[in-house]
Parts: C-alpha cells; sequence; structure tokens
C-alpha cells in the first residue's frame, strides 16, 4: 500500500487536530466521512488516495500535543465524541512524535503572543528557516517511505504584506530569502519550500501562501500542482449559493450585512486588525463577485470566548423587487468550525495528490469550490464552482483531459 504524508502547518490547532482524528476514525471504521466531498459521487469514480493511506507530520509554534488539543475539543466542543477519541488516541501519539516547532514570522503580535517554544526565526535568517523546512520535509518523507507529500497550511491568519507585489518573480522571491527580507511572511516561506520540493501545497487561510506571483511561476516551473485562499466553510458558503439566487431573479440586493462571532484560537487572532483585513476581504469578495453594484456590503467579525469552537454568523440581506417593493430576508448558520472545515482538508489532499500523479502543474481551478478567494478564478457562484469539480471528476474517471492545462486554464 502507497502512503502519502500530511505536512500540517498549524499541526496543533483545532483544524488541524480535527483533520487527524477524523481520517483515522474514518480509516478505521468508527465514523464515515460525512461531510467529505470525494466520499461521494462524481469524485468516487476518481483513483484517489484512502484516508489509510495519509501519514501526518507538520509544524506547529505552540507546545503541548495533538492528543491535548483533540481532548480539549471534545470536552468543551462535544465534537470529537469521547468514543470517536478514544479509538483514535494511539495514532495521535504517534502523530506527537512528527510535529516540530515552525516558524511565525510576520505573522503579527497576536499569533507571536501565543508561541510557548522558540520560533525559528528567533536565531535564524530567512534562508536558513527555509532550508530547516525543506530539511523537515525531506526527512518526514524518508523517515516514513512516503510516496508523496502534500503541505497543507490551515495556521491562524497572518496580516496582509505590505507590497506583494516585489516578490512577482523567482527570481526576485529568492533573492529576498537570500538577503534575509523579514518582511515575506510565514505562508509563504513554507508554499516555496514545498514547491520547491516538488510537493503539493494547499492554503486553507486568507493568508499570502503560494498566491505570489513568484510562487506561481515556480510551480508551473516544478510542475507541481497548489491552491488557495481561505477555505469556505460556514456563512460564505451560503453566501456563494444564496446571492445567485438573487442576481438570476433580478433581484437588486442593496445591503448585505454579515455578523460573525466565533470562540477558539482564530477569533482570538482576528481580534487584531491587522490580521482581520485579509479575512474581511476574503468574507466580502464573494458578493462583489456575484452581485450588480451599488449596493451596501459589510462584514464583521467578532471574538467571543464561550463559543470556543462553535461559531455562528447572523446575515441581514435587504433587496429590492417589483414595483420597487422592498424586501428583506435573514438567515442564521451555526456551526463547529473545525468540524466543518477538517473533512474539506482531507478533500483537497485527495484532489491534489490526484492531480499530482497525472502531471497537472500550477493552480487547480477546478478546487474553487473549497475556497473564499480561489486563485485565479472570477467565478463565485457556487452551483458553477460544483459544475468545474465534476466535470473535472467526470474526465478524469474516463481518463479523459490527462493534459496538464486543463487545469490550469480558464
Amino acid at each position: 500500500m502507497s502512503e502519502i504524508g500530511i505536512w500540517l502547518v498549524g499541526a496543533r490547532g483545532n483544524i488541524a487536530t480535527t483533520a487527524m482524528v477524523g481520517a483515522r476514525a474514518v480509516a478505521s471504521g468508527v465514523t464515515d466521512p460525512t461531510g467529505m466531498v470525494t466520499a461521494r459521487k462524481p469524485c468516487t469514480e476518481l483513483s484517489l488516495p484512502d484516508l489509510d493511506e495519509f501519514v501526518f507530520g507538520g509544524h506547529d509554534i505552540r507546545t503541548g500535543s495533538v492528543l491535548e488539543s483533540a481532548r480539549r475539543l471534545s470536552e468543551n466542543n462535544g465534537t470529537p465524541s469521547a468514543a470517536t477519541l478514544s479509538a483514535v488516541e494511539d495514532d495521535l501519539s504517534a502523530i506527537d512524535q512528527r510535529i516540530r516547532t515552525g516558524t511565525a514570522l510576520n505573522c503579527g503580535t497576536a499569533v507571536a503572543e501565543m508561541a510557548d517554544a522558540t520560533p525559528l526565526e528567533a536565531d535564524r535568517t530567512v534562508s536558513e528557516i527555509v532550508e530547516r523546512i525543506r530539511d523537515d520535509y525531506d526527512e518526514f518523507r524518508r523517515a516514513n517511505d512516503l510516496d508523496a507529500v502534500v503541505v497543507v497550511n490551515v495556521a491562524s491568519t497572518e496580516p496582509v504584506p505590505d507590497d506583494p507585489e516585489r516578490y512577482d518573480s523567482i527570481d526576485a522571491f529568492e533573492r529576498a530569502v537570500e538577503t534575509d527580507d523579514r518582511d515575506l511572511p510565514a505562508s509563504s516561506l513554507y508554499a516555496y519550500a514545498a514547491l520547491a520540493e516538488g510537493h503539493p501545497y494547499a492554503n486553507f487561510t486568507p493568508s499570502t501562501g503560494s498566491a505570489l506571483g513568484g510562487l506561481r511561476e515556480l510551480a508551473e516551473r516544478e510542475g507541481v500542482p497548489h491552491m488557495g485562499n481561505d477555505g469556505k466553510t460556514g456563512e460564505s458558503l451560503v453566501k456563494a449559493a444564496l446571492a445567485p439566487m438573487f442576481a438570476g431573479r433580478n433581484l437588486r440586493v442593496r445591503s448585505w450585512e454579515g455578523h460573525n462571532i466565533l470562540g477558539n484560537t482564530d477569533g482570538h487572532v482576528l481580534e487584531d486588525d491587522t490580521n482581520k483585513e485579509g479575512k474581511l476581504a476574503s468574507k466580502g469578495g464573494i458578493l462583489e463577485g456575484i452581485l450588480d453594484p451599488p449596493f451596501h456590503n459589510r462584514v464583521r467579525i467578532d471574538y467571543t470566548p464561550s463559543l470556543d469552537d462553535w461559531k455562528t454568523a447572523w446575515d441581514y440581506i435587504h433587496f429590492e423587487g417589483f414595483l420597487d417593493t422592498e424586501m428583506t430576508m435573514q438567515f442564521t448558520w451555526e456551526g463547529s468550525d473545525s468540524a466543518l472545515a477538517a473533512p474539506l482538508v482531507l478533500d483537497l489532499v485527495r484532489l491534489l495528490v490526484h492531480a499530482d500523479e497525472r502531471g497537472r502543474a500550477g493552480l487547480q481551478r477546478q478546487l474553487a469550490s473549497f475556497f473564499k478567494s480561489p486563485l485565479d478564478v472570477d467565478e463565485h457562484d457556487l452551483s458553477r464552482q460544483f459544475r468545474r469539480l465534476s466535470e473535472y471528476a467526470d474526465k478524469g474517471a474516463t481518463g479523459e483531459g490527462e493534459a496538464t492545462t486543463e487545469a490550469t486554464t480558464d
């Protein structure tokens, strides 16, 4: 049996922990794959790696253990259940041996204050940080005799870089690494190390990741698939499904207010306005890509510690119909942040491995439905994004569309 390595950036966080618990629980038959897109047709027609092939490792800036994180989630939120957790405890303890201390370079004060281990940037240059990350990837692959490694960023949201355009070529990016440019964000260092080593990369956060022009160039040059940004799991998922209804019926949206409250580490980090900026842009941009202007579009995110891993979104939509009739719609979304996100992380790994095995390089636009701000995809209508994934799966199942350009042209 082949084995696939999953290197999680933010490995002791809630999403990573839930993904690891879920993968082991599904593989051992303790639970079913509800919530996984790849567990239903047409994706089940593709040749995808099974969850029992997954070997987990990763980086974090916090000590503790994955098992401790899972117990805390179970006790405070009820997910995973005590029975599920009991069934995978030994697996989680083994995973902890494969987690190393990472970097939080340019992740902001809120993230830096969470670190209780000495991050890589404390005593290393940027080039030394990258070298250490690449070494950790390589050691993980060799020690576990892995057929492939996929790197997924599920760490807390970083501030938006001041001038990302200056990294628009791989030469510029590598020059910045060699000259110890401390403005480079951690997410992009992880992405660079992955792509340079030939490992597929997914950015499940609003952070910069592989969005820089130089890293896109590198992915194409090295023939590596990658995609991001920011997993679409809750309120934004509903927006992407609901907004096309208003547009299709020619109902003029005048205002769309979205108010989000959440607990957990992500909520705490997003209290910092510099970290929150990218998240707000990602959540708000969905409507801009579907509805006709002008309309008022505002998103708020507030930290509510008592919610722990649960999040609530209340949306108020003010719209006009025939004869200038003013009407409203409201909805409330309540969900477990990690239980919504974790299965999508597993989906992305399976689909990136599929793309990599078939030589599909660069941005994987067929994965747009997984992201709030899918790179180089202007279509935000969820049903059309789903259709693109279905078409990809249909072609893959019949052996069609194997050329690398299939996934990299719009």
